[in-house]
């Protein structure tokens, strides 16, 4: 091709700026548009899409079930460990632990009572009762000691620890000893007062000879609220000890009367145990709970020491065996369990709201 037909190619035409001169040759060198594409291919398109996010959804779906089946496995093999391990507790306290045989020669024959003493805990009447005559009625036994570390409890259930006591305490067949640890009060005093002797530690708490019902009055706070108490009862004052009704001064007294009398007979009882012991102190019976040191002045413990000083002090070689009945753990859970749930629930106890045990 010759030169001026190569010019004339560039050359023909109107002359354009740069700028639309680019834009013609990006043109001309820009591919070639797809054809247009036909309505079954759309469609066939949109099928495909829906299928794929069909495929996504039933994917997250199986995941989420794997997920949840693993958790319900876990859960299940977790409760039934929980019961593998609840009876396994249980079989072993029956089976796996016998109880040690008694010590060749004479010994200590102790009792635990231990914590708040109520009819559902492991310081019941019932449960002290029990080791109590097992203490008594053993012929290595040369002493049976309670072994008190308890801030009292139950009135009911104290008295009938004293009661067992002094019967035990008439036959004069052995002697009884109290030994208090930590605290010793109320309650727990009451069942010491029954015994023979009563020791204590210099630094143990002792005494809280008094009742106490202790609760709230919630009868403004449920009127903020806008609550409606709603309590059905025969009787005019069979609510009256309902934390959100009012209490009338007639019943106050009539209350206090009852706390009164069950203190006299704390007091009577105290006093049938401990005797002439006792110091001419009208602070004795107010509630107040002393040292071991204080106590020894006050007549209400005999002398300061411990369990294991009486084990050398009674004994030529000293031997002590328990005979607090075993607990059977699954039954101590369960009825920790039932316990939670009826407070839970608003459940009646049947725990009676008087209390010999300290606030």
């Amino acid at each position: 091709m010759s030169d001026d037909k190569r010019e004339d190619r560039w050359t023909d035409g109107p002359e354009l700026e740069p700028d639309e001169a680019r834009e013609v040759r990006r043109q001309r060198e820009a591919p070639p548009a797809p054809p247009a594409e036909d309505a079954e291919t759309l469609r066939e398109r949109q099928r495909l899409a829906q299928m794929e996010m069909m495929d996504r959804w039933i994917g997250g779906v199986l995941v989420e079930q794997r997920r949840s089946r693993r958790w319900k496995l876990f859960f299940r093999l977790f409760f039934a460990l929980l019961i593998l391990a609840s009876l396994a507790a249980t079989l072993y306290g029956i089976f796996g632990t016998p109880s040690p045989g008694a010590p060749a020669g004479p010994h200590l024959g102790v009792v635990k009572v231990k914590g708040a003493i109520d009819s559902e805990s492991p310081a019941s009447a019932e449960r002290i009762i029990e080791g109590l005559n097992r203490a008594w009625d053993a012929e290595g036994a040369a002493v049976v000691v309670l072994h008190i570390d308890s801030p009292g409890g139950s009135p009911v259930q104290s008295q009938r620890i004293f009661d067992e006591v002094m019967r035990l305490r008439d036959e004069g067949d052995k002697p009884i000893v109290a030994v208090i640890e930590d605290v010793g009060a109320s309650g727990a005093y009451y069942i010491a007062a029954a015994a023979d002797e009563v020791i204590a530690a210099p630094a143990s708490l002792v005494g809280s000879i008094g009742v106490i019902s202790a609760s709230f009055g919630f009868e403004e706070a449920i009127e903020r609220l806008g609550v409606e108490r709603r309590v059905y009862a025969a009787g005019e004052n069979k609510a009256f000890l309902d934390p959100f009704s009012s209490v009338a001064p007639e019943q106050r007294a009539f209350w206090q009367s009852v706390l009164e009398t069950t203190h006299r007979q704390f007091i009577d009882d105290v006093r049938q145990g401990r005797g002439d012991r006792l110091a001419d102190d009208e602070r004795l019976f107010s509630g107040l709970i002393w040292s071991g040191e204080q106590a020894l002045e006050l007549g209400l413990v005999d002398t300061i020491g411990s369990l294991d000083g009486l084990a050398r002090e009674r004994l030529p070689e000293p031997r002590v065996r328990d005979y607090t009945p075993r607990l059977d753990p699954f039954e101590r859970i369960s009825r920790q369990f039932g316990r939670v749930a009826m407070e839970w629930l608003g459940v009646p106890t049947g725990q009676s709201p008087l209390r010999y045990q300290l606030p």
